[in-house]
């Protein structure tokens, strides 16, 4: 069952006003270089894989991984096969990554289709692991600070049908029941989109658990006990398991929905069972600061009477004969019942035209929820969007979207990741709470400017923060890595030339240069460090003591 409709409600308290900008701080950045044995497990795409999509899931993967229940230790896939981990204790004194499993059979000499290797910190004892040909491998480790010189034993391995990488996992116990729920991410040929790229993308929902099989006195097998599949046209930004198993958050440019569960299609509730096609608009509308204009589309042959129309301050309903609701639910704003009307045009539409009882704000969508209609922007109000919008553009390519999703997050093991939205010029922070019924998007943090910041950079690769909020950090494609540090106060007393008012805090921009030509495919980051992992290398940045 999907969330209400919730808007995200910012914390005026993590917001800073007078924010003017980032200084170049030409303090030098300690970076350590630890040369790997064998190159990473980088898997290109092929000309089979020519979509975006492809491209997002696969081709700017984040091939290095950071255990959130002990930091500082991260792992990746090496070519060999091999799940390596480094963990640092003394930056001068950097060892080389140990081992900690090794596939089967070399994913690399698969003659099907491959995409690359994924892992996922199940929990504290617990990962997930994916060979990118279609095997899922779950691996108890013990817990990995404690005891990181012990390999990593496999508990459930089974070939789950075409290549996935893991999206997301976590574990949790009731009633004695160890249960791991795994999200895989798949990028897939569609034959019935004949007019789109040919491919669609699903999200799988595994839950296996050890409920099966043995008695108490044996150690009991891990099975697959449900399959859910969803599908959707775009790669989801952020994709993640509710801490209890209870549901799934997806953060997405276009919507998924629930196509089968174990195998059996998901039967469709009978929405409308009139002649207007689900994959088109069943209605347009337009508005100005005073009034929204809606023209629903009609089946042939509604007359005057077959209308039945109600409209409230707060809500709306559109009903034709005895068929299914074309238009149900609340309204975006209140408005003057009164002053509002419907006329049929022809016998092709209804139109309805709503009088606004608060001038001014414009409204993002006509009933909360409803994803049926399309909106139409006059000439002039784009013009003003894009006027409005150019302070930001200059000469670089910045989303218009109003909130731009930037990167996702662990902050708290315990807690599910947390993803970070452009706002304006800044970025915030919002921690997902689904077990609060009111407010389940939390603001947690702020970035002063980095969504501005962020936009500038044309070759930005990855972006991610300090789990204790201290910086955020982009890195490109190659060598650069850019820390943009929060406000702290100074030592000395500073004076804005401008305005002549006393400056107390300074909010630090540094840059680093990685000597390195390849490409970086990895960028992860701790409350001290940052790492980023080439081919070959894997930097360790000394960010904070």
């Amino acid at each position: 069952m999907a969330l209400p409709n919730c808007s995200l409600k910012v914390n005026r308290d993590l917001l800073d006003p007078s924010f003017e900008s980032y200084r170049l701080s030409l303090d030098s950045i300690p970076t350590y270089n630890v040369e790997l044995d064998a190159a990473v497990a980088e898997v290109k795409l092929k000309d089979s894989q020519y979509t975006l999509d492809h491209v997002r899931a696969f081709g700017m993967y984040n091939y290095l991984h950071i255990d959130p229940w002990y930091e500082d230790s991260v792992y990746f896939v090496d070519s060999k096969g091999r799940v390596l981990s480094l963990t640092v204790t003394l930056d001068t004194a950097l060892g080389k990554p140990r081992e900690m499993y090794r596939f089967e059979t070399d994913p690399s000499s698969c003659e099907g289709e491959q995409v690359c290797a994924s892992l996922s910190l199940t929990s504290a004892t617990w990962a997930a692991l994916s060979d990118g040909t279609g095997m899922l491998t779950l691996l108890r480790t013990s817990k990995r600070g404690e005891s990181s010189h012990i390999k990593w034993e496999p508990m459930f391995s089974e070939r789950l049908g075409e290549p996935f990488i893991i999206a997301h996992s976590l574990a949790h116990v009731h009633s004695h029941v160890h249960t791991i729920e795994v999200l895989l991410l798949r990028v897939q040929k569609d034959p019935s989109d004949t007019k789109g790229s040919g491919f669609s993308v699903s999200l799988e929902w595994i839950t296996v658990d050890n409920s099966a099989g043995q008695s108490d006195n044996e150690e009991r097998k891990y099975g697959v006990r449900k399959r859910r599949m969803m599908k959707g046209k775009s790669v989801p930004h952020y994709a993640a398991v509710e801490p209890q198993g209870k549901g799934i958050i997806v953060a997405s440019e276009k919507p998924f929905a629930f196509t089968e569960v174990d195998g059996r299609p998901v039967e469709e509730p009978p929405a409308e069972d009139m002649e207007v096609e689900n994959s088109d608009p069943i209605y347009f509308w337009q508005q100005t600061e005073e009034d929204v204009t809606v023209s629903v589309r009609l089946p042939e042959g509604t007359t005057k009477d077959d209308i039945h129309f109600k409209l409230t301050v707060d809500c709306l309903r559109v009903r034709v004969g005895d068929h299914a609701p074309l238009l149900d639910g609340q309204l975006f704003a209140p408005v003057d019942p009164e002053a509002s009307a419907w006329t049929i045009n022809g016998d092709k539409s209804l139109e309805v035209s709503l009088q606004k009882r608060s001038e001014g704000p414009l409204w993002s969508e006509v009933i909360l929820g409803n994803r049926r209609g399309e909106y139409l922007m006059n000439d002039e109000q784009k013009s003003q969007l894009q006027q409005r919008l150019s302070y930001l553009t200059a000469e670089d390519l910045v989303s218009l979207g109003s909130h731009q999703f930037l990167f996702s997050v662990h902050i708290d093991p315990s807690e599910m990741p947390a993803f970070c939205l452009r706002h304006d010029v800044d970025a915030l922070l919002w921690q997902p709470r689904p077990n609060q019924d009111n407010d389940i998007w939390e603001h947690i943090s702020t970035f002063n400017a980095l969504g501005y910041v962020q936009a500038s950079k044309r070759d930005k690769k990855f972006a991610t923060c300090a789990p204790n909020f201290s910086y955020a950090a982009l890195c490109e494609c190659l060598r650069r890595v850019f820390i943009y540090r929060q406000p702290s106060p100074v030592d000395t007393v500073l004076f804005n030339r401008k305005q002549g008012r006393q400056v107390g805090q300074v909010a630090k921009q540094q840059v680093a240069n990685l000597d390195t030509n390849d490409p970086v495919l990895g960028f992860r980051a701790t409350n001290e460090r940052l790492f980023v992992l080439t081919a070959k290398n894997l930097f360790v940045l000394k960010v904070n003591n």
